[in-house]
């Protein structure tokens, strides 16, 4: 997609994001180069590429963490909740799930009710950050972004050192939340599997835009070879 086709306004088109010809340089170094695309209410935007493809940069540029050249423009008063790749640190701190919230100072009725969505009881705000799975400890960051009720919800591979079976539990729930919630997602993974049954679109950044689009209509093996350096097979997995 050309810049000139992003510049359209947001009322009446339903838009929640513009991104135009965005740039981003740390060291002096390019990381981000000329990305445009644009993000409306209930999509579901994946990230897809390489290590080192700027992916992760691409996320914290839009929450406004890193300096850009270029356009990056939220809908007014939209908010935005944010699932990092990891937060090791956390799990050395002897902090309770319940103490962990109330550092957003979630009350306890809507740190219950959030747990809730997630597939935890009550008794679950007991135990110790430290003490809970790596999959577990992944739905508690997926908690934790939802307070305060954000209508946009970005994640950073989700399922970074969870299991294949946890991965598939993550996934179902990303699924749940979005029609529970009507959440617009942009997504960072690598599993092509999921981003072909789970995404309205999907971005293959290489430092710049190598495709966009539908996955169905994007992503071949030429795409992917563009994209990776290599040629890659993938598979169509199963409806979420």
């Amino acid at each position: 997609m050309k810049p000139e086709e992003i510049k359209e306004r947001f009322v009446g088109n339903n838009l929640v994001l513009k991104v135009i010809n965005l740039n981003v340089r740390l060291d002096n170094q390019p990381i981000i180069e000329n990305l445009s695309f644009r993000v409306k209410r209930g999509d579901v935007i994946t990230i897809l590429g390489p290590n080192g493809a700027g992916k992760t940069i691409l996320l914290r540029t839009l929450l406004g963490l890193l300096p850009h050249e270029g356009e990056i423009e939220w809908e007014l008063g939209i908010k935005i909740g944010y699932v990092p790749q990891r937060l090791p640190f956390i799990k050395d701190i002897p902090l309770s799930v319940n103490d962990f919230f109330k550092l957003k100072k979630s009350s306890e009725r809507e740190t219950k009710e959030i747990l809730d969505s997630v597939g935890f009881r009550e008794d679950f705000l007991k135990k110790k950050m430290c003490d809970i799975s790596s999959g577990q400890f992944q739905r508690v960051l997926i908690a934790w972004a939802l307070i305060k009720n954000p209508q946009v919800l970005l994640f950073d591979e989700p399922t970074t050192g969870i299991d294949i079976s946890g991965e598939e539990t993550v996934y179902h729930l990303l699924a749940k939340l979005k029609l529970e919630r009507n959440l617009t997602m942009l997504l960072v993974t690598h599993d092509l599997s999921v981003v072909y049954k789970f995404s309205t679109d999907v971005i293959c950044l290489n430092r710049h835009m190598i495709c966009y689009g539908p996955p169905k209509d994007v992503l071949t093996l030429e795409s992917l070879r563009a994209l990776y350096g290599e040629e890659v097979k993938y598979y169509q997995h199963k409806h979420y």
